[in-house]
């Protein structure tokens, strides 16, 4: 019972992407704070995780991740914006926001 508790609580705190925001997909690490993500529109960037998120959230490969593309240099670099947890990825596959990645 205290699992399902738990599930309902990650589930009701998943934030949509809004507009100007991508999903992706964690696919290498590169070090100083860098990440490669495959993004949902098919392109491949550089992402770096922000200080607020630096000591906080821990990504690993294959999580999946929000992004939001910097204005200049939109498909080749990125800031990480949300880490999802597995619970919250299926939710998110279950409804159908996550089309074009492959875990």
């Amino acid at each position: 019972m205290v699992e399902y508790e738990q599930e309902q609580a990650e589930i009701a705190r998943i934030r949509i992407p809004k507009q100007g925001e991508v999903l992706g997909l964690a696919v290498q690490m590169l070090g100083a704070g860098r990440i490669r993500v495959e993004s949902e529109d098919g392109l491949t960037r550089i992402c770096r995780i922000p200080g607020k998120l630096r000591k906080r959230v821990w990504i690993r490969l294959g999580d999946l991740v929000m992004i939001a593309p910097w204005k200049v240099q939109s498909d080749e670099r990125a800031d990480i914006i949300w880490r999802y947890t597995s619970t919250q990825t299926n939710w998110l596959r279950k409804k159908g926001y996550v089309k074009n990645l492959n875990f």
